[in-house]
């Protein structure tokens, strides 16, 4: 009778084998039964179900008292850890260096010719132009796309974009002694080589504008390849490119700005799980 008794309660516990599992953080071995999942000590974070383990053995049961919130998205549960919010940082401080870039170097089409603060713009409109180009693709090489191939796409277009304005300048612009910006404006053809750039900017604030119903962001993704466009044909007067210009100097700022009252969950809920 005693050997019928243990016999029946041995069958009645079903273990599987360990199996790998990769969750959000990582890839572990946990094991599971009818009563409880057991995780196995590792040196590295894993999900199982929607219980969080951690490393050097810390059971499911100690560590649920200390985990952080776990958001359920659309596409599966995430938590927030420092390397989303230094990334998220970084994605934004590319955008304001693009942006306040962008909104200096601008401004100096509405100074007077003989406005000293004007001359010190033009002076230094191919440092601008270097530094809004770098955080411009700062925040590409951190965004996240759920389509990697669009992604990649933006990326490519950055980088041709600085592949012609380098191009440009140094085989255009310099033997003449003028800054690219300079040139740009007055050879118009030039937009064929440095237009990849702004293509990609385009990109960015559209994907923007679709994934957060931006506003701003939707009028920039029309008014960026207008203006560039219209300087390319020559179909455009320049009462109208300044208008345009003032539209897209004061939308980028606002752009760029409200990327930082947007909460931070809000932003990651749509990266966490998102391809890259």
């Amino acid at each position: 009778m005693a050997l019928r008794m243990l016999s029946a309660t041995a069958a009645s516990v079903v273990v599987t084998p360990p199996r790998p599992y990769l969750g959000v953080h990582g890839l572990g071995i946990c094991t599971r039964n009818r009563t409880a999942s057991v995780c196995r000590w590792s040196r590295i974070s894993f999900r199982v179900g929607s219980v969080k383990c951690k490393a050097l053995g810390e059971s499911s049961q100690s560590q649920s008292s200390v985990d952080r919130t776990v958001y359920q998205g659309i596409y599966g549960p995430w938590t927030v850890d420092s390397s989303d919010v230094r990334e998220v940082i970084l994605y934004r401080s590319g955008l304001v260096t693009a942006a306040a870039s962008f909104l200096v170097a601008a401004s100096a089409a509405f100074f007077p010719g003989n406005s000293s603060l004007g001359v010190i713009i033009k002076q230094n409109l191919d440092f601008l132009y270097v530094a809004g180009a770098g955080g411009l693709g700062l925040s590409l090489f951190l965004i996240h796309i759920y389509i990697t191939e669009i992604k990649r796409t933006l990326q490519a277009l950055w980088a041709l974009g600085v592949l012609g304005s380098l191009v440009t300048y140094t085989g255009l612009a310099h033997p003449v002694n003028v800054s690219l910006v300079q040139y740009v404006l007055d050879n118009p053809s030039a937009v064929w080589l440095i237009g990849p750039l702004f293509a990609a900017l385009t990109g960015l604030v559209f994907k923007e504008g679709l994934c957060y119903g931006k506003l701003e962001a939707g009028v920039l993704t029309f008014i960026i390849p207008i203006i560039l466009l219209g300087h390319l044909t020559g179909l455009m007067g320049d009462e109208v490119k300044l208008d345009l210009l003032a539209s897209w100097m004061v939308l980028f700022v606002i752009f760029a700005g409200r990327k930082f009252t947007q909460p931070l969950k809000i932003l990651l809920g749509v990266w966490k799980i998102g391809s890259s």
